[in-house]
């Protein structure tokens, strides 16, 4: 059973990314901070639920928590800075955007670039132990597949609204036949062998 959020004494914001191992497309990040009495139903990290049981999940916990944001940062900006500070600064942006300051973020992940002026600390595989996190994996998830599957009405061969930008075969084929879009990442090479590390699934 998940906790409720990493520590009890401060006002904590669970933050979560989704979209890094992507060819194409920003990289969304959600910082939520979620009521001490919250009711998990089937909140878990984002990985392990159906494409309904998130979108079920995205209404309650957007309903129900104290504070939540999503930001993001596309793909030029990732080109600009790399991927990793791209996560980081996409978080940023989603605890900027909080109605009400947290005083304490509990990072999903193994690293993070401080932000000013408030503690944090970084769990590794955080969406799967701590209910904020995985609220946040959730939102971080399902704005931006909703927004892959906007953008793909345009560019239909690279089939984003299935692979959401990941790099799945078709996704692969499609970039070297027709080259590369306005959406896609640059520096990101289709056909770079590291990307087999990332599952389509991938936060």
């Amino acid at each position: 059973m998940l906790l409720n959020c990493y520590q009890n004494e401060l006002l904590e914001a669970g933050c979560d990314e989704a979209g890094r191992g992507c060819l194409a497309g920003p990289v969304f990040a959600a910082a939520v901070i979620l009521p001490s009495d919250f009711v998990p139903g089937e909140l878990t990290d984002s990985k392990k639920l159906t494409h309904l049981q998130r979108t079920k999940l995205r209404l309650i916990i957007e309903k129900e928590a104290i504070a939540w944001a999503v930001a993001a940062v596309d793909n030029i900006e990732i080109d600009q800075i790399n991927i990793l500070n791209a996560s980081f600064l996409a978080m940023h942006r989603a605890v900027e955007q909080l109605k009400i300051t947290p005083q304490y973020l509990s990072i999903d992940g193994n690293r993070f670039k401080t932000y000013p002026n408030i503690p944090h600390s970084c769990i590794v595989k955080g969406d799967g132990k701590y209910l904020n996190i995985a609220a946040a994996s959730i939102l971080a998830k399902t704005h931006r597949d909703e927004y892959m599957e906007r953008i793909s009405a345009d560019y239909p061969h690279y089939q984003w609204h299935q692979n959401k930008g990941y790099p799945t075969v078709v996704h692969r084929i499609a970039a070297l036949e027709y080259g590369l879009s306005p959406f896609h990442r640059k520096t990101f090479s289709v056909t770079q062998p590291q990307l087999e590390l990332f599952s389509e699934n991938e936060g």
